[in-house]
């Protein structure tokens, strides 16, 4: 099982070394990058599989046993992460050949590319906290040379705020590793578990977990420290855009729920409150920012910082109805942020802009987009059978369950004024007539079979999710209580002697 773990991390890799030598070469460039995401969406799905099968996966690189040594571990969550990130990343690979030009090829694309899924997985594989920070900091490079890529002044205002803030962030970080180390002589996850409940000094104890809920707030995009977000995604190709925006504040998520149930799951309520209170506040502050505007990858933008309020509400909630609620929201929102980034770079390339009072008609003239675009437009308002009502859903259940009825209807207002966003793209953009010619910019009038493609696949994942929710309920409740119970992980990592 050991090649499972390691393929996800070294394909990526291999591809983006392969890649740079061929970069001058856009069409043999694109065919290696197509080629090897297919690859990677294999091994991902080679890993998922080996985990249903053996539930804890376990490689120690170079044979040091941990805690000394590096460890991968693949649970429930992290398999899927890395499936999903597979996922968008063939999805993004193939949009990219229309979406990409022969320049920004050789501005280095697809090497960045591909080093940023490998840096991605390598962060939901990893079972130590320093190689958490290393691979952090690979995202944060790799991810700031797609930032920059064409040299545009949006662009670089964009980029120059988003390492600013991801800086801060690193700091945070880098200074909780050092106090956990001087604290219990570990970084690994596993053996963090026991070693942090021998701790003396609990005050010190929380104050260092207080950082680390900075430090993974910040790469998630919670509130205040979101910014970022909204300031540079829009100024993006739609490719980058998609893929940024369905990956990179789920790693932060992610590394929230690992950290705040594996390590830091006894360190009494603050942590678990200021989390509860930031979701709240992101969860309102990215809805209501949505509202006011009227640039569809703006109004996205802030979408996805109201929904990763979510998915931190169903952390701080810690139940396992509420984790498995988070972990659906995941799966779902990653599917259907991509995929909504995805659609307003074909909606620009028909409609010529993507400011809603310059652009109209297009239901008329493209009934396929439209439909397209409906799913998961009002999937991610939570409208049934879709995937984002069950996955809303279960957040709400979750809070009424332990009689967090505020938590509830906050969770409920904030789905419908995503609806009202949804619906205002809906009716200015596909639904009004077209303006005037003279109102708006030339339109392209073909779809390219390359943006399609990835789209429609993405589309129909959602309806077959949402269609198909109980086996991904029961997945998630199985891999929430892996985490809320992680004795399994704890033994496959410490050969049971934890």
């Amino acid at each position: 099982m050991t090649i499972a773990l390691i393929l996800p991390i070294l394909l990526p890799i291999l591809i983006a070394v392969l890649s740079v030598f061929l970069r001058r070469q856009a069409r043999a460039a694109h065919s290696t990058a197509l080629g090897g995401a297919m690859l990677h969406l294999a091994a991902a799905l080679y890993l998922f599989l080996s985990v249903l099968d053996k539930k804890v996966v376990v490689l120690w690189v170079g044979g040091w046993p941990a805690p000394y040594g590096i460890c991968l571990v693949a649970d429930y969550l992290s398999s899927v992460m890395v499936l999903i990130t597979a996922t968008i990343h063939s999805a993004v690979t193939i949009y990219s050949i229309r979406d990409i030009n022969r320049e920004m090829v050789g501005a280095g694309f697809h090497p960045l590319l591909a080093m940023l899924t490998g840096a991605i997985c390598g962060a939901f594989l990893t079972g130590d906290l320093f190689n958490l920070y290393v691979w952090f900091e690979v995202m944060l490079m790799a991810s700031f040379g797609l930032l920059v890529m064409g040299h545009r002044p949006c662009q670089l205002t964009g980029a120059v705020k988003y390492v600013t803030i991801n800086l801060l962030s690193t700091l945070f970080f880098i200074t909780a590793i050092g106090l956990i180390y001087g604290l219990t002589g570990t970084l690994n996850l596993a053996d963090l578990h026991g070693k942090v409940l021998l701790v003396g000094d609990s005050a010190l104890l929380t104050g260092t977990a207080m950082l680390l809920l900075i430090a993974f707030a910040i790469k998630a995009a919670l509130f205040p420290l979101f910014f970022w977000l909204p300031a540079s995604y829009h100024t993006l190709p739609f490719s980058v855009s998609a893929y940024f925006a369905g990956m990179l504040s789920k790693v932060g998520i992610y590394a929230l729920i690992r950290l705040f149930t594996l390590v830091f799951s006894t360190e009494g309520d603050l942590p678990h409150t200021a989390l509860m209170v930031i979701a709240s506040l992101t969860m309102l502050f990215g809805v209501v920012g949505a509202a006011s505007q009227m640039e569809i990858r703006r109004i996205l933008s802030f979408h996805i910082i109201s929904q990763v309020g979510y998915m931190a509400l169903g952390l701080a909630l810690l139940t396992p109805l509420a984790l498995a609620g988070a972990i659906v929201y995941l799966i779902h929102h990653i599917i259907v942020k991509a995929n909504l980034f995805l659609i307003s770079g074909v909606v620009r390339e028909v409609g010529g802009t993507l400011h809603l009072p310059r652009i109209g008609g297009i239901y008329s003239r493209y009934g396929l987009l439209s439909l397209i675009f409906f799913i998961p437009a009002f999937s991610l308002a939570g409208f049934p059978p879709l995937s984002g009502f069950w996955a809303k859903l279960l957040i709400i259940q979750a809070a009424l369950s332990i009689e967090q009825y505020g938590l509830a209807l906050l969770a409920a207002v904030v789905g419908l004024l995503t609806v009202f966003s949804m619906v205002k793209i809906w009716s200015e953009a596909f639904w009004k007539a077209e303006p005037a010619e003279e109102d708006s910019p030339p339109a392209g009038e073909r779809l390219s079979r390359w943006m399609l493609a990835p789209i429609i696949a993405l589309a129909a994942t959602t309806v077959l999710m949402g269609l198909c929710m109980e086996p991904v309920i029961r997945f998630a409740l199985v891999a929430a209580e892996q985490l809320l119970d992680p004795h399994e992980y704890i033994n496959a990592v410490l050969g049971g002697n934890p």
